[in-house]
């Protein structure tokens, strides 16, 4: 017997034999003629092949039928034939797996010695008749460990009921990326992934929260219901903040913060960020610098040149030695900004310090785009604004830290969603978030990229992300980006290419030991929710749970 009812394979179930391989292509497993072809899927599928002097750990990647007769085609049992396909089955006609050998264990579970690792990567393969069997639970909590002061469960393998966990202290060491097609769930991956980041680590967050997701409520808009954001489930941990406060009111949120950016509070490094997005040209963001110059002035600049009469341009061309094009085109652009209802003169406003004060304690805040989240020009823009303020004041602590008897920052994660706006080729070298990527980690911040389109954000980025998440995505392009780097590229994009399009992810990186494709736990239920506040993932959690239980 080697499935449970269920249709899953049972734990240590036999399977085959190995028949030959290799390392870096995989090594092919001929199935048992008792062990059913369909129940193995792959990326799935985790196996343990018992060598002579190891076991080797590896995943399925493939699943291939074969003949030893060319002629089986021609004389294939008919329906009406039963008896004719079982004598052939497993003999003549049988099931191959391609495994990917990943990592080596002890050749009797628990037999490392004292100091040594319990798994080692996998640099041979095993012998031609080595026998191979489902992995165990023990062997999977071996490798991925269970849910403890530094470990967050994610989830469960495809084919095993047993915890897949992330080291979140590593996890956030480095950038960090959840990709997928529209609908996957990345936002539900996120909620999670932050959730274990408050559990386990001293890390604060900061979330752009473009589509109002991960504060106070969110959507889960495949079933049409609300889901609990993260201010429900860790009350004490989590700040909101939002752009829109009607919004907020007509939702039910009550925000900790309204957030309003003054004219003076922008700078002409602001507006260079937005160059791209407002389309203006070297000689237009150079000008902007000249105008925030002009010494009668001053930090009110922006709103003094918003203000000004399109018939008094010709004294500042000459005033300032620029084309009359030049300001003309960059007067109309910036026009653009005037439509945000959250820039204007608010010259006493803190609400940027409040953000900033409350990530230094160490809490997470999640900004709300209201209403706006639908223009990408207010994303942009406020993202851009704030990130700059934020990563400035991490480097300056750090460095002050280094030299004076002056406390570190709380490492720090800034959550983007539409990650390619900020980080293409094209604009990842002027943004603070390419600074990030590239260098964040020196002074104890990190990104967590949300895309869709990880094609579209610069490689030299996508080589500094040390855990990738990446759900199912139909672009072959963005498979190639969201692949790049990983050893046995090939094999993962097969496991890729078989999640189905929700609740299912491929991990691979820092904080996980071996690439593995899983179910994504449950997030959406009372019971889910108590779990999490739990910190568990058991079948059964007291009613009586408290989100400030882990996160106070």
């Amino acid at each position: 017997m080697t499935a449970q009812h269920d249709g899953r394979l049972a734990p240590g179930a036999y399977l085959g034999v190995v028949v030959g391989g290799s390392l870096s292509e995989g090594v092919e497993v001929k199935l048992a003629s008792q062990a059913s072809v369909e129940e193995v899927k792959a990326g799935g599928t985790f196996v343990v092949m018992r060598g002579a002097r190891f076991r080797f750990l590896g995943l399925v990647t493939d699943v291939t039928l074969q003949s030893a007769d060319r002629n089986l085609a021609a004389v294939a049992p008919t329906p009406d034939d039963p008896f004719a396909a079982q004598v052939l089955a497993g003999t003549t006609a049988y099931g191959v797996l391609n495994v990917l050998p990943q990592l080596t264990l002890p050749l009797v579970a628990g037999d490392a010695q004292p100091g040594e690792p319990a798994y080692q990567p996998a640099r041979t393969v095993p012998a031609h008749f080595a026998p191979t069997y489902v992995a165990s639970a023990a062997d999977i909590a071996l490798v991925f460990g269970t849910e403890d002061a530094q470990h967050f469960s994610i989830g469960n393998p495809l084919d095993l009921e047993v915890n897949v966990c992330l080291d979140m202290p590593r996890f956030v060491e480095r950038s960090s990326g959840v990709f997928g097609k529209t609908g996957t769930g990345k936002s539900f991956l996120t909620r999670l992934l932050l959730i274990g980041m408050m559990q386990k680590t001293k890390t604060a967050s900061l979330v752009f929260d473009m589509g109002n997701d991960y504060g106070w409520a969110g959507r889960d808009r495949e079933r049409g219901r609300a889901v609990k954001g993260l201010k429900q489930i860790a009350p004490s941990r989590v700040s909101v903040f939002t752009l829109d406060e009607e919004d907020s009111r007509r939702r039910g949120v009550k925000p900790d913060g309204m957030v309003r950016i003054s004219y003076d509070q922008v700078t002409p490094r602001d507006i260079h960020l937005l160059a791209e997005m407002l389309n203006l040209t070297p000689l237009a963001a150079q000008a902007v610098y000249r105008l925030a110059r002009k010494q009668d002035w001053g930090k009110d600049w922006l709103k003094r040149f918003l203000d000004l009469p399109a018939n008094e341009l010709d004294s500042l061309v000459h005033e300032l030695g620029e084309h009359q094009e030049t300001l003309g085109a960059l007067h109309r652009r910036l026009e653009t900004l005037r439509r945000m209802p959250f820039l204007g003169d608010f010259p006493e406003d803190q609400s940027v310090q409040r953000i900033l004060e409350n990530l230094e304690r160490g809490q997470h805040v999640i900004l709300e785009f209201g209403g706006h989240g639908r223009s990408l020009d207010a994303y942009l823009f406020v993202t851009n604004f704030i990130t700059s303020r934020v990563y400035d004041r991490w480097v300056k602590r750090v460095q002050a830290a280094q030299s004076e008897a002056a406390k570190e920052p709380p490492s720090l994660a800034i959550v983007i969603e539409e990650a390619h706006k900020f980080l293409s080729e094209q604009v990842a070298g002027l943004t603070p978030f390419g600074a990030i990527a590239r260098e964040g980690r020196k002074f104890k911040v990190s990104l967590l990229v949300i895309d869709q389109r990880p094609s579209a954000i610069d490689p030299e980025v996508m080589s500094q992300i040390g855990t990738k998440v990446v759900c199912l995505l139909d672009n072959e392009k963005d498979v190639e980006a969201a692949l790049a780097g990983a050893a046995g590229k090939s094999a993962l994009r097969r496991v890729l290419a078989s999640l189905e399009s929700r609740q299912q992810a491929l991990l691979f990186g820092d904080a996980v030991p071996i690439p593995v494709a899983v179910r994504v736990r449950e997030y959406g239920s009372e019971s889910s929710y108590r779990e999490l506040a739990r910190g568990g993932h058991a079948k059964e959690v007291s009613r009586e749970a408290n989100g400030d239980d882990l996160f106070g």
